[in-house]
């Protein structure tokens, strides 16, 4: 039984953080335009309420039920076939596999914090050669920003539950609200902001086909932050009689509108200045850079608050994928949260250098294997195959091997009747479909 405890605000706050991460405030609004706008964001809120939603309320059971790491709780919840269980808690192994390269990308942000409080690249060709020169050759600077943050990171970890976590995410994620907030309430002003809300929102059903609904499936999914163990350890230290389904609501909540919100304040910035949107590093590193330097002196500002936003969505990301293994060794070998702590951040510290490597002229050859260097095999193994496949495993999990009437006894008069009735039904047919073709599709095979 864990002596620490989440307070309500805490818990919500602590695994929104988790959920709210690098991804929201650069996939979902590119994906949201260029994958039908409008069309596309009814369908993703549809599969997040029916899929992502489905799987939240699973992950947050087996924690809460369970109380224990990832492993003893599916070992203590399943009713049979205990040992076969217990391997269900692999995911807790899939944060330490993304901290290797996202503890790296974190590195770049507190970079161009530093970087854009001097100067701004004044061209699109400035910009990404300031990027690529730094991804390629300037090993120094991104192994400094790397050491920092597993610096800060194993710090906040080894404080604990309340005293590391909750302490963070109740600092970090208002202030990270706020300052999008601000941005997005100075968007508004903007010319640009009617075609932001036509990029975004209007409904473009000639583009919408059943890649779009993997998509959709795909990031409703991996931008609640599901199948890495984080929400599940979070669960365990939710106070008790929590509300789950409330609990659930303000989570997907929060993660969804600051994706919305974000995605309307940096297309407005892109199209007031002249600039187009574009993928990922692309956006944040290149593209974004060019416009806030177009802004004039208020660009600094913004450029500062920007990436100090992007580094709080980070950085509360980041501690929920490394506890999840923390606590396994706290719990199943009695390891000292110290020792577990320091142990887990050498574990993405070493290995993230050798992503970082991976990246560079001097050591890509080497630590390329087939198609992928080291960097894009531990992202695509995490995310294409260790992610999805731990959501249709807690999808069947909670649907099929734990009691109905005990998963009823806790959720049923939360949800109401009818509503239980549909999670439930979601959970054990609809969800585990569309996990297993979502798998499919990322590895390739449809």
């Amino acid at each position: 039984m864990k002596i620490a405890r989440f307070s309500r605000i805490g818990f919500i706050l602590a695994a929104a953080g988790s959920a709210v991460g690098l991804g929201n405030i650069w996939k979902f609004p590119y994906i949201a335009g260029e994958s039908g706008g409008g069309a596309f964001v009814l369908i993703y809120l549809v599969t997040v309420l029916l899929i992502g939603f489905s799987i939240l309320i699973s992950e947050m059971l087996i924690g809460y039920m369970g109380r224990k790491d990832g492993v003893s709780s599916f070992e203590s919840l399943a009713p049979k076939h205990k040992n076969i269980w217990k391997f269900a808690g692999f995911q807790s192994v899939t944060g330490l596999f993304i901290m290797t390269f996202y503890s790296v990308v974190i590195g770049w942000i507190l970079h161009y914090i530093v970087t854009s409080t001097t100067s701004l690249p004044s061209s699109i060709q400035e910009a990404e050669s300031t990027f690529t020169t730094m991804l390629y050759s300037d090993i120094s600077t991104q192994l400094f920003y790397h050491t920092l943050v597993f610096l800060i990171i194993t710090y906040i970890l080894t404080k604990g539950i309340k005293g590391g976590i909750q302490r963070l995410n109740l600092l970090l994620m208002p202030t990270l609200m706020i300052i999008i907030l601000g941005m997005f309430a100075y968007a508004t002003t903007l010319d640009a902001f009617s075609q932001s809300l036509e990029f975004m929102f209007a409904p473009k059903w000639d583009k919408i086909d059943s890649g779009v609904f993997i998509t959709a499936i795909g990031h409703a999914f991996f931008t609640l932050s599901l199948g890495m163990g984080a929400i599940l350890t979070y669960s365990a230290s939710m106070p008790k009689n929590s509300n789950l389904v409330q609990n659930a609501i303000w989570i997907t909540l929060l993660d969804t509108v600051i994706a919305i919100i974000a995605g309307l304040m940096l297309f407005t910035f892109l199209y007031e200045y002249g600039s187009s949107p574009a993928k990922g590093p692309g956006l944040v590193f290149i593209s974004l850079p060019t416009v806030f330097f177009e802004m004039g002196i208020i660009g600094n500002f913004f450029a500062i608050l920007f990436f100090i936003a992007l580094a709080f969505a980070g950085l509360t990301s980041a501690v929920s994928l490394v506890e999840p293994m923390i606590e396994y060794f706290i719990d199943r070998f009695k390891w000292s949260r110290l020792r577990a702590s320091v142990s887990m951040g050498l574990f993405f510290y070493l290995f993230g250098i050798v992503a970082l490597l991976s990246n560079t002229d001097a050591y890509k050859e080497l630590l390329s294997f087939g198609s992928r260097n080291f960097f894009d095999w531990m992202d695509h193994i995490a995310t294409s195959i260790m992610l999805p496949l731990a959501g249709l495993v807690m999808a069947l999990f909670i649907g099929f091997a734990v009691e109905k009437q005990r998963v009823e006894s806790i959720v049923k008069h939360q949800f109401g009747v009818v509503a239980f009735k549909v999670w439930y039904f979601s959970l054990r047919y609809i969800t585990p479909v569309a996990m297993i073709l979502l798998l499919l599709s990322l590895l390739e095979i449809i």
